[in-house]
């Protein structure tokens, strides 16, 4: 009775400290409480700066226009799938927001190979440490953020998005 009573004890200890695994920061607590960095629906977005894919420092963030920002990579399906989809949005709304695929750990040279290939053509941010990545706490991918007038998140999604889905969003703000 006293093993049972111990291996119950264990169990529920490693259930409720056990470890997760976070893309950027490897294995923490379950019940670790992550700070809110302006990440969420509701939240203002916290403002960042980052590299173009032709090597130029970049500030995104602020109010005055709608932002969309898409964390992808090039291996993975899913970003791949709706690819297609997003180039269409971005392409549709230069006038009236500003877009910005965020490209997460890869290189220039392997991200122009991929939008090259397929005929891709949008604004691209690199984030080769991950670090813009963890800051709107994006733990898979893709990761589509909206973004208001006033700077404040109004959409995210983690999985594929369609240009149908972003285009009611953006109506809507």
């Amino acid at each position: 009775m006293k093993k049972l009573l111990t291996s119950i004890g264990v169990l529920t200890m490693l259930l409720s400290f056990g470890p997760g695994y976070n893309l950027h920061e490897g294995f923490y607590p379950i019940n670790r409480v992550f700070a809110e960095t302006g990440a969420s629906v509701g939240k203002e977005m916290p403002v960042f700066n980052a590299t173009t894919l032709a090597g130029d420092n970049v500030q995104v963030g602020g109010s005055g226009t709608p932002y969309v920002l898409n964390f992808w990579a090039s291996w993975c399906p899913p970003c791949r799938d709706e690819f297609p989809e997003i180039n269409s949005f971005a392409n549709s709304h230069t006038d009236d927001l500003q877009y910005y695929g965020i490209n997460i750990e890869e290189s220039a040279a392997t991200v122009n190979k991929f939008l090259q290939n397929n005929g891709y053509n949008l604004p691209i941010l690199l984030n080769s440490d991950g670090s813009i990545a963890n800051q709107f706490r994006v733990r898979s991918l893709p990761t589509t953020i909206v973004v208001d007038a006033q700077g404040i998140i109004r959409y995210r999604k983690t999985g594929e998005v369609t240009k149908k889905e972003l285009d009611d969003v953006i109506a809507n703000l």
